[in-house]
């Protein structure tokens, strides 16, 4: 990759300031695949300057330029649709038509999404001779995640854009070809040098120094909880906004009346996908009592299709996970299900057969898991599914909300009327009745321990802005 060893600041591709290197791993072979730069606080703070000084035209660009900037970065995306798809496949082991159709289709998708949203986004309004504006909220810095790389990059750069802030990007050092290839894309379509800028490294060096910058005003993090609290805390000092969308330990109530094998089949397949990196996933199965063996079961035949294998080999359909770190916690996590009691009903541990090299991870699932336990309660980041037993639709719901995280939930039943008045308990950012299909224009964050703000849309478009109130403004025009 041409620019894998340099930065992207003040509209130029530029050497760090101190030359650090670091391999990025590809998690189907465990060797290399690409060697980038590292950053440090020294590059951050370049791209910070030259961020704050576009800031002053971009700020006042109006909708029409930025809209005709969306528009011209989305015409090139189309065309290295390819390219994104295999830089995606190769740093964090996607199959590549999972790569191509929702990972790079995902980044393409939001992009348009945030067109439609600018075209007829209020950014005034007249109230009596009062004018409330909405401005954007000045230097932003945005670190993103491995597991979605592009669909990630493309919510916050997006609106970012679309708000008239500029920009300082971190990706995922594990997984940072794809926004080379992302910022390739933005300097080809000509955005003005300063407004979007990229800076790679790891987050104690990078992450770190952008969270805790003076000029920068906002911080749009995606990743782990842990990580969330550390970038808060630095954040406070400044008392910048922080916007963050951390982990998830999403419960789906399959109640009595729902079509049961449909559901169970559906939960897995969701459960599994993206090799159970994402951090809406349905990991917890609810399921009434008296049906647990049924439902495992079934499981367990949902399961078999699931062909895990190279990101390249045709019928793969679960790639490897993306790192030896995360393949390790994964392991763990699944032997402590063992050891706590719960019933092993697919997968298990070690890798699956005939793969020896590779982060790969046997699609398990585990049945009459209990609320208390371990791989109840911790994110795992891997293809495994807990099911859960419930008595009734009380405890279900109580269930469902015994959990620090609150990104998403679930909710399968034969009746309308009452999976509307479960959703509506459910504590939880996005919740999906009966396997409605997921869309770009909804709004997308957490409750409680899974961060704050919203993404996607005009509800990621506001995130970026302040209001402003102007008294006296005079009659409306």
């Amino acid at each position: 990759m041409a620019h894998a060893l340099q930065m992207y600041i003040d509209g130029k591709w530029v050497d760090p300031t101190v030359p650090r290197t670091i391999d990025v791993i590809n998690p189907a072979t465990e060797a290399p695949c690409a060697t980038i730069a590292l950053g440090s606080a020294a590059d951050v703070d370049l791209a910070v300057a030259a961020a704050r000084r576009a800031f002053a035209t971009w700020s006042v660009s109006t909708r029409a330029e930025r809209i005709d900037l969306l528009e011209r970065i989305l015409t090139v995306y189309r065309r290295r649709m390819d390219d994104m798809a295999s830089a995606i496949s190769q740093e964090m082991g996607a199959p590549l038509p999972f790569a191509r159709d929702a990972q790079a289709w995902a980044g393409m998708a939001h992009l348009e999404q945030m067109v439609r949203a600018l075209r007829d986004f209020t950014f005034d309004q007249q109230v009596d001779d009062m004018l409330i504006t909405r401005e954007p909220v000045g230097v932003v810095g945005l670190i993103t995640p491995w597991n979605w790389p592009m669909n990630q990059i493309a919510c916050k750069v997006g609106p970012a854009l679309a708000a008239g802030c500029t920009m300082v990007l971190k990706p995922s050092e594990i997984a940072p070809l794809s926004g080379l290839v992302f910022t390739e894309i933005l300097d080809e379509a000509g955005v003005p040098p300063g407004v979007y800028n990229l800076v790679n490294g790891d987050g104690p060096e990078v992450g770190e120094a952008i969270a805790r910058h003076k000029d920068i005003e906002m911080v749009s993090f995606t990743g782990s909880t842990r990580a969330g609290t550390i970038v808060a805390r630095l954040a406070a000092d400044t008392v910048k906004r922080v916007h963050q969308e951390l982990g998830g330990k999403s419960p789906n109530i399959i109640l009595p009346d729902a079509d049961f094998t449909d559901a169970v089949r559906r939960g897995v397949a969701g459960c599994f996908g993206n090799s159970g990196q994402s951090c809406d996933a349905p990991t917890r199965m609810l399921v009434p009592r008296a049906r647990m063996a049924e439902a495992m079961a079934i499981a367990a035949e949902a399961a078999a299709p699931f062909v895990v294998g190279p990101p390249d080999a045709p019928g793969t359909r679960l790639g490897p996970v993306v790192s030896d770190v995360q393949f390790a916690k994964i392991q763990a996590l699944i032997q402590t299900g063992l050891d706590e009691g719960a019933t092993l009903v697919a997968g298990g541990p070690g890798r699956p057969e005939g793969l020896p090299v590779g982060y790969y991870v046997r699609p398990t699932i585990f049945g009459n898991v209990t609320p208390a336990m371990t791989i109840a309660r911790e994110e795992i980041f891997g293809p495994v599914l807990s099911i859960i037993a419930y008595d009734d639709e009380e405890d279900a719901i109580a269930i469902a909300n015994d959990t620090p995280y609150g990104l998403a939930a679930y909710v399968q039943s034969g009746d309308l009327a009452r999976a509307r008045s479960v959703a509506r308990r459910l504590r939880a950012g996005n919740v999906n009745i009966n396997g409605a299909a997921w869309t770009v224009a909804a709004p997308f964050g957490g409750y409680k321990q899974s961060g704050n703000g919203r993404e996607c849309g005009e509800y990621g478009l506001t995130d970026f802005l302040e209001i402003k109130a102007i008294l006296g403004y005079g009659p409306e025009a």
